[in-house]
Formats: C-alpha cells, structure tokens, sequence
C-alpha cells in the first residue's frame, strides 16, 4: 500500500486527470461516517448517515455518504481519485469483496462491494479494507499530519507517527498494525488480532472456542459482565465513576481491566516494538481517565522487571485524536493507493 502517511502524493483518475480528493467510509453495524481528505491530506469534510442493513441499502447507504460528504466539501464525485471503505467482516482487500459481515446484514455470500460502488458513483475507484486497518491507517496518518503542523522532530521526525498499533477496546479486542508505515495485514489477514491470545488455560470459555483467551479480561463486553450498568449509562462510565466516588468494588474491577488492557499493550510491543499503542474503540470515549490507568498499571508492572522498565511501555500509549473520524481518514487514505 506504500507510505501511508505521505498525504501530499497525488493519485490520477480513470481520465488521467491530476486528481488527490479522496473519500473514507467507516462503515459500522449503526452508522456511517464519512470524511473527505484534500490534497493536502487534510479533512475537509465528514458526514454521519445511519447504517441500512442488506446488500442493497449497504450499497444506497455507502453511495449516498460519498456524494454527501463530497458535496459537503464542495467536490464533484468526478474529482475523486478514490474511496475507501472500512467495514467488519472478512474482507477481501484484493477483490474488495466482503462476507460475513453478519451485524450489517451481510452473511456467507460475498459481496462484491467495490465493484458495485464503484459502478453507482460513476467509475470512481474504490478500495475495501477490514475496519480496524483503517482505523490504524487513519491513526497513523492524523498523528503525522499533527506533527508536521507543529513542527515536532523526534528521531525519525514526524514519520515516527507511522509506526503504531491501534488497539480497539470494543465489544471485542483486536489491534491494527502499520509497521514502518506499511499496513501490516498478515498473511491470511489475522494480524493483530490479540484477543484470541489464551492468558488464563482455565479462564471463561471465549467465543472462538478457546478458554481464557485476553478479550475475555480487556474488552467492553468484558467490563458489562464484570460491571453490569445500573442506571442506564455505558458500564465503562459506571465503573469508572464508582471507582472515582471509592467504592471498593469498583477500584478492583477498575485496575483488573487496567491490568488486562496493559497487557495487550504489552504484548504488542513485545512481539511488534512499536513507537505507540493508540487506544481506541468505546471503551477509549472514557478518555483520559482510561488512559491513566492503563499507563499507571504499566509502570506498576515495569517495576518487577528492568527489562520492561527499559521499553519505556506507559510513554508509548495514547489515545486516538477524538476530533475527527480516525477510520474514516484511513480509508480516504488507502483510497487515494485504490
């Protein structure tokens, strides 16, 4: 895919006019979110559009966020060098088809889904790519172009920003790797997906039909069935402001899910070292709060061990940017390689 941080290239369209407008859809179970990148590589503009289930309305949905969010920013579909979706499901990258996309009506057939927008937006290229890689992709490339703007030089300058895994803390757990700037898939597309790593031979059985597997200890579901909500909030906020207000309960349940996310953190830079883990997904929306945490149990767990001490883990972690659409910007991004 290249450098995925080198938002000032610019891509051609199917007339080979000079073109870098480029649109991203991060396409979830609810909602659609759309940003269109300039090309700069800057957000011009975003859009939100409620998800519609089925092959059909996923096709009409997707098409009308791309002609929505263009015109938002005052671009002509005809000016697009590319688009890019993320989507769950198993996605097929090469022929941008996806299947078993189940909480977006979408089962065991495959779905043509690049060539079939591309056929309703008039030829415009697109690109298809599995949700968490885009939102890797989009990570690295807002931290970059944060960087450039404030003009930081660390090491390797602002690219440094292109090498980080982006941990999703969402109903399940599973990162997206961009490794030295190249989007790390794997070879059968299973890269990142520490979840489904056992930690514990005799922990809950986990979905993927191991026992005690890290989703298990450092997910969103996880915390529901530690911390059921009580009074209609997310049970991250519960858990969070119980433990905030002393309830000793809370303070457990709090660190034990710090700890298990910890070690995810952990783990992805023991088996890939990169320069940042980037938390996101819902359970992230806790904001700084989480972050705090998280970086309090590393240190606590660098402390048995120099080794640890030296990988500098908590200065490694962050959080994603909350002001843009992260995945969205990655798909635009891989849009305009498409």
């Amino acid at each position: 895919m290249g450098q995925v941080g080198k938002g000032k290239a610019r891509a051609r369209t199917g007339s080979g006019r000079e073109s870098a407008y480029t649109v991203g859809l991060d396409i979830g179970g609810t909602k659609i979110l759309g940003a269109l990148l300039d090309p700069e590589g800057d957000v011009v503009s975003t859009v939100r559009r409620s998800t519609v289930h089925g092959a059909d309305g996923l096709i009409a949905g997707a098409t009308q966020a791309v002609r929505d969010v263009a015109a938002s920013g005052g671009v002509e579909i005809s000016r697009l060098a590319g688009v890019g979706l993320g989507i769950p499901g198993i996605v097929d990258h090469r022929s941008g088809t996806v299947k078993h996309a189940v909480n977006l009506g979408v089962h065991d057939d495959e779905l043509a889904l690049a060539d079939l927008l591309s056929a309703e937006l008039g030829g415009v290229p697109v690109v298809v790519e599995n949700d968490l890689n885009v939102a890797a992709v989009g990570a690295a490339h807002v931290l970059e172009r944060s960087a450039e703007q404030d003009g930081v030089e660390q090491d390797g300058g602002a690219r440094d920003h292109e090498d980080l895994a982006f941990l999703a803390l969402g109903t399940g757990l599973a990162s997206g790797l961009v490794l030295d700037g190249q989007l790390r898939r794997g070879a059968s597309g299973a890269a990142g997906e520490i979840g489904h790593i056992p930690v514990d031979p005799l922990g809950p059985e986990c979905p993927c039909g191991q026992r005690g597997c890290l989703e298990r200890f450092a997910s969103g579901k996880a915390l529901e069935a530690a911390w059921p909500s009580r009074h209609g909030k997310p049970s991250p906020v519960e858990l969070f402001d119980a433990a905030r207000a002393g309830d000793e309960e809370a303070i457990v349940v709090k660190d034990r899910f710090a700890s298990a996310t910890a070690a995810a953190v952990r783990l992805l830079v023991l088996t890939t070292d990169v320069r940042h883990v980037v938390l996101g997904g819902g359970v992230a929306q806790l904001g700084t709060e989480l972050l705090d945490a998280v970086q309090d149990a590393l240190r606590e767990q660098a402390k048995v061990s120099p080794f640890l001490g030296s990988l500098k883990l908590a200065e490694r972690v962050r959080l994603a940017p909350t002001d843009v659409p992260v995945a969205a910007v990655g798909a635009a991004v891989l849009g305009r390689r498409s």
